[in-house]
Formats: structure tokens, sequence, C-alpha cells
């Protein structure tokens, strides 16, 4: 049996696209044996280490961000229960939202409190501010986790967790599928960092501009680690289309990025049966265009 590790990137709501690979290894009847994330990966990996199935996770994000009115009175619901909590958690200066609270809203109610709760082991990515290194939290109450790794500069305040102050993981290691390896038979990662995408023409807004710059830093870093070690199958949906925060526009980056399932299935299948004969590949899967319309441009799983 082929132990499989699976590694989900950070990219904000392009991250609704891991969705599908999850569903893949649903649909082969696969189980990753470890699952490690970084910020919306961690997120959707807790839910699918919950035992939650690709399917439900989806079903629930489309729901929770169907309507923009439904959304901002769920965020109005995160606000701090006091005018003193409010100042205690930095008042109206910019990045101070308390990425905790909004987490913990919007988790199914499935994923339990603690790590050792989960039917799949999860490692959930952050970055040590004043350490300057990476960390992967793996034990413990799990929304803290997930806050700090999704704790994105400019918008979120830093979470304090056992004595560290902790910002997004994807800082430090946006996919972090070499957590994965020499622990697993076959490590898969799904890069849905992407890029800014737009008009040269025009001038992004600061926060968008601090978020894009952000994204290209953690490519650098992603880029980087492929080329010196690559993961067995690196998953890229075409994501670049869709901004960090298109969380509104759930159900079109679950259709648009729906071609790359089927790829996925099949590189798995291949990895798996080359294992079984003793043959080493890679695999590289990504789909051209960005919706299932544009799907007879896909690529298959080409093998390097």
């Amino acid at each position: 049996m082929t132990d499989i590790g699976l590694a989900l990137g950070g990219g904000g709501a392009r991250g609704i696209a891991h969705i599908h690979v999850l569903a893949a290894f649903d649909e082969l009847g696969l189980k990753p044996v470890r699952i490690v994330g970084s910020s919306i990966g961690a997120i959707v990996g807790a839910g699918y280490c919950a035992g939650i199935s690709a399917r439900e996770i989806g079903d629930f994000m489309v729901k929770s961000f169907a309507h923009r009115r439904d959304l901002a009175v769920k965020l109005w619901q995160t606000r701090p229960p006091s005018f003193r909590q409010f100042l205690d958690d930095g008042g109206f200066r910019i990045g101070q939202l308390n990425v905790e609270r909004i987490v913990a809203s919007f988790l199914p109610d499935a994923v339990p409190k603690t790590f050792d709760s989960l039917t799949i082991p999860l490692g959930v990515m952050a970055t040590d501010y004043y350490r300057r290194l990476e960390c992967e939290l793996d034990s413990g109450e799990i929304v803290s986790a997930l806050g700090a790794s999704a704790a994105l500069p400019a918008i979120f305040r830093p979470v304090r967790r056992e004595g560290r102050v902790l910002v997004d993981g994807g800082i430090y290691n946006p996919l972090p599928y070499d957590r994965l390896k020499g622990i697993c038979d076959l490590v898969v990662a799904v890069d849905v960092n992407g890029g800014p995408e737009g008009d040269p023409a025009v001038v992004p807004a600061t926060v968008e501009a601090m978020i894009g710059s952000s994204q290209l830093m953690m490519q650098s870093v992603i880029d980087l680690k492929v080329r010196t070690d690559p993961p067995d199958i690196l998953v890229r949906p075409r994501v670049s289309p869709y901004k960090v925060l298109d969380f509104l526009r759930a159900a079109e980056i679950l259709r648009a990025t729906e071609p790359v399932k089927d790829n996925v299935k099949r590189a798995l299948e291949n990895a798996i049966e080359a294992r079984r004969l003793g043959v080493t590949t890679r695999a590289f899967v990504e789909v051209i265009g960005t919706s299932p319309d544009a799907a007879a441009h896909e690529s298959s799983a080409v093998l390097r």
C-alpha cells in the first residue's frame, strides 16, 4: 500500500480549488496518511481531516459565501464583544482584524477543537514572527493554529500561541510539501498561489498591491523549491483570474477549476502503479483554461 502525503498551499479564495483534489482522493477511495497546509490550505485540510468529504466541504463553502449580505452579517457577528476588547484588538488600525474569530465563525461544526480528535493527522504551517522561522503546528487547539496560518499581515493581526507571535504560514512556507518528504511514499502538492492579474494601465489599490506583492514573494519561494526538490505530483489549477479575497465567487471558482479533478485522478493512478512496478515518476498536473468549457484544451497529467 502506498502512503500518500498531501500538501495544500495558500492562496485565499483560490484555495477553493483544493476541493477538487480532495474529491479525486474520495473518488479513488484513497486517504492521505497526513495533510499539511498553509493558510486556506490548512483550513480546507482541517475540514477533510475531520472526516468531512470533499463534496460536503464544497457545499459548505458555496453556502457560506453565496450572498454578500449574509457574509456581512456573519462578519459583523465576529466583532469584539465590548469597546474595551475592540481597543485591545487594535481599534481602527489597519491590519487588526481578529483572524481567530473569523476562522471560528466559518469552520464547519464537525471540525473538532483539538488536533488529537482529527481522523487524519494535520500539520498547520505558521511563521514565528520574532524567531524568524517556520513552524508546523500539529497539537493542541485547532482554531488558533488555523488563525495563525491565515494571519496575512496588513489584513489580520498576528496570533499569540504558546508564547509565540505567529503570522501567515505562507511567508516562510507557502507550499509545505517538504514536510512530507521522508515520511510518505508519494508526495502530492497543490499550488494555488497564482499571482496578480489585471490591466497594466491600472495601478492597484494599496491593500491589493500589498497582497499581490506577497503572492509574488511566495511564488518565488515555491518556484525555487520545485526546481531544487520537486514533489512527486505537482498540481497547479488555473486560479490566477481570481483574487485572494474573491470568496463571494466560490461557486464560480469551483466550476472553473473542476477539470483538474480527473487529471489528479490519472496522476495518482499512474504514480501508484509506477511504484508498484518499482518505477519512480514525477507528474505535473495543470488545467489550461478557467472553465469546464475549456477542458478540451487541458493537459493530461504529463510525466516528466
